[in-house]
């Protein structure tokens, strides 16, 4: 923002022509949007599948409690989509006007990862998980009592 002379983040991005990717600049819309997607796809196509079989070789749940099934899950996702998605963030912000080097691009992809593992690992688990559980509880807890009340009244 100092370089730009600009009050806000947003400005400063615009200031300068967008956010760099794919060796240029592009309109921070676009980077959000690519972003999504990359993410979206990955996590339909590759996390859920894999980390529900990572998680049913080591729990059943059958016999173990649903909510150590659920973060046996949580922690398998973050464990594969966390170095998926880092690599993809390092080939995107790639400085790719200094030329390509696989070096280089491993070791942006490890700064990723040892940067991005620990915030996913702990928001998942101790803010994400439980919020999604009380709203779904809040959301299904109210049904089941509607319908246990229409299944008494008929």
């Amino acid at each position: 923002m100092s370089i730009n002379q600009t009050d806000g983040v947003i400005a400063a991005i615009n200031a300068q022509g967008g956010v760099y990717m794919f060796g240029r600049y592009l309109p921070i819309w676009a980077v959000i949007l690519i972003e999504f997607c990359f993410a979206f796809l990955l996590e339909v196509f590759v996390g859920s599948p894999c980390s529900y079989k990572l998680a049913v070789k080591v729990f059943d749940p059958a016999k173990n409690h649903p909510m150590m099934f659920e973060t046996a899950i949580i922690c398998a996702t973050v464990g594969i989509m966390c170095p998926v998605m880092s690599f993809i963030a390092a080939l995107l912000y790639y400085p790719y006007y200094a030329g390509f080097n696989v070096i280089t691009l491993l070791a942006n992809w490890l700064k990723l990862v040892c940067f991005n593992f620990p915030f996913a690992y702990f928001t998942q688990l101790f803010f994400i998980q439980p919020l999604i559980r009380t709203v779904f509880k809040l959301i299904f807890c109210r049904n089941r009592s509607v319908q246990q009340a229409e299944n008494q009244a008929a």
